[in-house]
């Protein structure tokens, strides 16, 4: 090694040691601050709102923090104590139908598709051997055990929980009150022109955006209306298959129709034709629709994430991060894309982009 060079590689050999003790650091507080960041991109308009009648950053935080407090708190605790007594309770339903033989009558109901399908399967003995009682209590019994075993994890760490909840609520007032100073910072350090730097952080911008409201936001609505439903027809662990719709309804190309349209059947086939017809009906028309209607206004004028990749990055953010990770993930994705077009107007600069005086900031 020439010994000119020898200041420059202990210089970033410096550099990349602090970096890993900075990552040791803030590593364990990881879930916290990515929570307060999410919490922060969602409630940003109402901070922005009470700016403006304020005119004080500080007290606006102070008070948006108190008001997403105030909605997530108490929704959040019940909603958690509920999962993990609904999922109990379904839990040992499901094993006790199975056992007695309950299923049997529960799933004899006949579909022509169905028949016909048994009778082409039947020249295949392994496929035709397949157990429909068998696969549906193992889908159920999977879901119920995924969900109780999260939300017991969070009430039964209670210190735990209740610590890193304080932790979001702290980060998200600083979230909120420095916002744009540190957006206003990663600007600085982007490297490239001011003009192509607002071009990649409004492109990012919207990326995220569409992905808060259009996606998570929807899905929120979506889940709550299925649970509403299920209150409504009488059926029980509303606030379970809320959740599970919720889920369902966030994730590209699949959604909650596949928990009310079988519940619908059920109550046809249990000798309640009438409340699985409006089963059915309802939550075609309002639960699904509603993601039709509101879609739509929410990603007016704004880049939309492809299918395929908003799929696969909420699936690999869960494995990955867990509950965490269903919101994370896009996120990820949307900064990943953002970088990519970065690249792309560093390499090729005659580019034109739309919107190309949009910034970040409001």
């Amino acid at each position: 090694m020439k010994k000119e060079y020898f200041p420059t590689v202990i210089f970033f050999a410096i550099v990349a040691a602090f970096f890993y003790l900075f990552y040791k650091i803030m590593v364990p507080f990881f879930t916290p601050i990515a929570w307060a960041a999410i919490f922060a991109i969602v409630f940003f308009p109402m901070y922005l709102w009470f700016t403006r009648k304020i005119k004080s950053p500080g007290i606006a935080a102070m008070i948006s923090t108190i008001i997403v407090f105030l909605i997530i708190i108490g929704p959040s605790s019940y909603i958690l104590a509920s999962l993990v007594s609904e999922a109990a309770n379904l839990l040992d339903k499901i094993n006790t139908q199975y056992e007695t033989g309950g299923f049997d009558s529960l799933l004899s109901f006949n579909i022509p598709f169905l028949d016909m399908l048994k009778t082409k399967l039947a020249a295949y003995p392994q496929l035709a051997s397949l157990d429909f009682q068998s696969i549906v209590k193992d889908i159920v019994t999977t879901i119920t055990k995924t969900i109780g075993t999260q939300a017991t994890s969070l009430i039964a760490n209670v210190t735990k929980t209740l610590f890193e909840f304080i932790l979001i609520l702290f980060s998200l007032f600083f979230f909120f009150r420095d916002g744009d100073k540190v957006i206003a910072f990663l600007k600085r350090l982007t490297p490239l022109e001011s003009d192509k730097v607002n071009v990649i952080y409004a492109h990012l911008k919207e990326l995220i955006e569409g992905m808060m409201y259009g996606g998570v936001v929807i899905a929120l609505l979506q889940g709550f209306l299925g649970g509403l439903l299920f209150v409504i027809m009488g059926l029980s662990s509303p606030i379970l298959w809320g959740a599970v719709m919720a889920f369902l309804a966030f994730l590209p190309i699949l959604g909650p129709f596949l928990i009310y349209i079988p519940a619908g059947i059920i109550l046809i086939a249990g000798g309640s034709p009438i409340k699985g017809v409006l089963m059915i009906v309802i939550g075609t028309l309002l639960v699904s629709q509603i993601d039709n209607f509101l879609r739509p206004m929410l990603f007016s004028g704004k880049t939309q994430t492809h299918t395929l990749m908003l799929f696969f990055s909420i699936m690999g953010g869960a494995v990955m991060f867990g509950l965490l990770g269903v919101v994370l993930g896009p996120i990820i994705a949307a900064i990943f894309l953002s970088i990519l077009k970065m690249l792309e107007l560093q390499l090729h600069p005659d580019t034109e982009e739309i919107g190309a005086d949009k910034s970040v900031s409001e």
